[in-house]
């Protein structure tokens, strides 16, 4: 018989939250359906395993990820609540809205290739959560179908949240006194399908590297594969360094694509950061003729220094919808360690894997 999990009907956080159920787990946390009486409301709780709170690099990324998400107030971002410590066992949590639905990926299984005039729309608003994660110096670093979940809010179907920012790049300004630098020049972090070919050799990574990644998800949106043929996630990531991607209409014969869309992919998906789009505001605008009248519906997104400025198309509602509840995976780092020689130079990769409830 399987031990009762120690979290489960615990109230935590000062008495705020009362922990119900397990929603995901992987090997460096779990997530808990909890309910907040105060507020009438269910959230998500996101805990650090107990047995990890005295690993100094995994606690600093856990904080990490709960300022970075913090700061972030775009409607297309998971919202975090708060952050805290449980005073009995040191246990770190992460206190979250939920979310009813599914993740891209799963949608993407269950239903097929999307249309462009559903998934463009759904990459718009994307851009535009991480363009807000962009000007205030964050970068995602692990962006995928899995940390991209679609909910229904406000009557609106298809309407995404980006998740786990687990990995994210803050920029020196925002880092803490005393934390901890996770990664250094060689070592790699993030899904090897998703990579960009800078992340797949362990370089510095600025917010054209969530651009490209946001083009292969796109990529496999539209067509149920991606943009190289591999079986390994070597071979992946050999291929994101020195290969171009398949055309869009020759990865598919059987569906068309406007050649203005696959010039749009083409850009996004350049070896070199400079000749991608430079920002995600502008990924998402290129795309924007493609996905039909959803998509010229959608906020304009807009770069304004330190903040974002989202106008609303002409003519739209600018009420932004608010969140109801949700359930979802979570996506976790698995301790698997591998190397590769590409361009004479060894590359230690840290494999991500999703797990799924």
């Amino acid at each position: 018989m399987r031990p009762k999990d120690p979290f489960i009907g615990r109230e935590i956080l000062g008495g705020q939250f009362r922990v119900l159920e397990k929603v995901g787990t992987g090997g460096m946390g779990s997530v808990y359906k909890a309910s907040q009486p105060a507020m009438n409301r269910m959230v998500a709780i996101k805990i650090l395993h107990p047995k990890l709170a005295g690993r100094k690099d995994l606690t600093s990324r856990f904080r990490r990820e709960a300022r970075a998400m913090s700061q972030l107030t775009h409607p297309n971002t998971a919202k975090v609540f708060m952050y805290g410590e449980a005073e009995e066992d040191g246990s770190l949590y992460i206190v979250m809205e939920m979310l009813e639905g599914k993740n891209l990926n799963q949608t993407v299984r269950k239903e097929g290739p999307m249309q462009p005039e559903r998934a463009i729309p759904i990459l718009i608003q994307v851009c535009g959560a991480l363009q807000e994660a962009h000007d205030l110096g964050i970068v995602h670093r692990d962006l995928k179908p899995e940390n991209i979940f679609l909910s229904k809010q406000g009557g609106i179907i298809d309407f995404p949240k980006v998740l786990d920012f687990g990995l994210a790049k803050v920029t020196e300004r925002q880092m803490q006194p005393g934390s901890v630098i996770l990664t250094q020049e060689g070592m790699v972090f993030g899904t090897p399908e998703f990579m960009s070919p800078e992340q797949a050799q362990g370089r510095v990574l600025d917010a054209r590297s969530d651009i490209y990644s946001l083009a292969v998800i796109l990529y496999e949106v539209l067509t149920g594969k991606l943009p190289f043929s591999a079986r390994t996630p070597m071979e992946y990531i050999q291929k994101h360094v020195m290969e171009p991607a398949i055309p869009l209409n020759q990865r598919v014969p059987e569906r068309r694509f406007a050649q203005g869309l696959e010039d749009v992919l083409s850009r996004a998906l350049m070896k070199k950061p400079d000749e991608r789009y430079q920002s995600a505001a502008e990924f998402g605008e290129a795309l924007r003729p493609y996905g039909g009248t959803a998509a010229a519906s959608l906020p304009v997104i807009r770069i304004a220094g330190p903040r974002v400025v989202v106008e609303q198309a002409e003519g739209e509602n600018s009420e932004a919808p608010t969140v109801v509840n949700p359930s979802s995976g979570l996506g976790l780092l698995v301790g698997v360690a591998v190397a590769c020689l590409l361009g004479g130079v060894v590359i230690a990769i840290i494999v991500m894997h999703a797990v799924q409830h």
